[in-house]
């Protein structure tokens, strides 16, 4: 690779072949997958982008973009020497527009920065995760992320007004100019939204903003049966908008426990927990939310519960649920994120579980997810005794049976995290082969020369 053209083409100070630089933005949160660039790239603007995809196209050379790096299918990997592009030199919030409630960012704001923005407006950027403090917008959208509070808001989709990206021939693109109505042909932004970079790199990005919510109540529930937790699901759902409603193990909870020395404020234990927020801004609108927790009570779907009576007990409730990737992480876990409808969630945890039970005797599970929208989270912890290839061989074994059980359940292998390299096998228990052939059909139009994250999502 002509790295000389390279430095001509974007700057020798913005590229870097330091091997720990190239082992930071070569990979993202997937274990078990090698990082391979030959050298890393900070473009700071759109023309830098357009001049760095244009030498990529004269050199045969491939791009894999970076933003964060908190997915978990290997979207953002470069394992076979590709040139890694990253945004976070391009990091600005570049404007707010009152009127439209609309704010203009670069792809590498960093998505708390950005609801703290909209915070300081006395407005909302309602999209949120675990990984809010160092997740970067355009990998957000570029995965259509989805996070807690789905269940209300609905996926980053619904929250983008506009787009600017650089496609695969080095053309700039305009897409909706942020207009409420449209109808004036095919909406491209929803293209680019949730393409994991293989169309297109996003530039700029304009982002509906909400009014905030009232203040929200946090509960954490114990709960003795699986059904319990949709029971408990539907009855707060009949009352209230609820704004996140998160399932976790005991399991889970041992190893959060355990890694940040937090502790559950209930007195009771039991196999599952429930994380729920809703709207109760009034006391009234608290006295119904009490008497719904009573009725959960009273019909044995929950055996103990409690809501959060400050700020710091809602943060410290939300941290047993969110800090489980990081708790278990020196496990190398096997992650999958999956989906099925709402309505299908328990049959589809007994049916999964029996599977694991079965297959992985020996191996701990950690389960837990984002309920209230169907999405479910495995995570298959390794064995101090296995090598990382041994425990992976295992894994994969079963992940047949695991896909096609979701397969029959109208799922999806991949939730919200994307499809990347390590769901990339299993794409067709989701999407049809016609389906598929025309995803490469629009991936030819947009990138013909097949160089922005190739290998991803599926193989041309």
């Amino acid at each position: 690779m002509d790295i000389s053209s390279l430095s001509k083409a974007i700057g020798p100070d913005r590229i870097s072949t330091d091997e720990e630089a190239l082992q930071t933005y070569g990979k993202d949160w997937t274990k078990h997958i090698e990082a391979k660039p030959t050298a890393v790239v900070f473009p700071t603007s759109t023309d830098e982008v357009v001049k760095l995809v244009n030498w990529a196209r004269e050199n045969k050379v491939a791009l894999v973009p970076s933003g964060g790096r908190t997915g978990l299918s290997g979207a953002a990997i470069a394992s076979n020497g590709e040139v890694v592009v990253s945004f976070e030199k391009m990091n600005k919030i570049l404007g707010f527009n009152p009127v439209d409630m609309t704010l203009e960012v670069e792809p590498g704001a960093i998505t708390e920065d950005i609801q703290n923005y909209a915070k300081n407006q006395d407005l909302l950027f309602p999209v949120d995760f675990a990984s809010r403090g160092s997740s970067q917008i355009g990998g957000n959208i570029a995965t259509n992320a989805g996070g807690i509070k789905v269940v209300r808001f609905g996926l980053i989709r619904n929250w983008v007004a506009s787009l600017e990206v650089v496609t695969g021939e080095g053309e700039v693109l305009q897409l909706n100019n942020s207009l409420i109505k449209n109808a004036s042909g095919y909406d491209l932004r929803h293209l680019f939204i949730g393409s994991e970079g293989t169309l297109g790199f996003i530039t700029k990005a304009e982002l509906h903003l909400a009014r905030p919510t009232s203040e929200p109540s946090v509960f954490l529930f114990a709960v003795p049966e699986l059904d319990g937790v949709m029971n408990i699901y539907s009855a707060f759902k009949a009352q209230f908008d609820m704004l996140a409603f998160e399932m976790f193990t005991d399991v889970a909870l041992k190893y959060v426990e355990k890694s940040s020395g937090l502790k559950s404020p209930l007195g009771e234990a039991a196999p599952y927990y429930v994380v729920a927020e809703i709207e109760s801004g009034s006391e009234t609108e608290m006295e119904k939310a009490m008497s719904v927790f009573e009725t959960c009570m009273e019909k044995g779907w929950l055996v103990d519960g409690t809501v959060a009576q400050s700020a710091q007990q809602a943060t410290d409730i939300w941290r047993l649920r969110e800090d489980i990737s990081e708790a278990t992480s020196p496990w190398e876990p096997y992650k999958n994120d999956v989906s099925v409808r709402i309505s299908k969630v328990p049959e589809f945890l007994d049916d999964v579980d029996s599977i694991l039970k079965s297959n992985y005797p020996d191996f701990e599970v950690v389960w837990f997810g984002h309920i209230g929208d169907g999405n479910l989270h495995i995570n298959i912890l390794k064995p101090e005794n296995l090598s990382s290839s041994e425990f992976m061989a295992s894994c994969h074994k079963v992940d047949e049976l695991l896909f096609k059980k979701i397969e029959s359940f109208g799922g999806s292998v991949s939730a919200e995290h994307g499809v990347g390299l390590t769901k990339k096998p299993y794409l067709h228990h989701t999407r049809s082969q016609q389906e598929i052939t025309y995803m490469r059909s629009i991936k030819k139009v947009f990138d013909p020369d097949g160089i922005l994250n190739p290998g991803k999502v599926f193989d041309l």
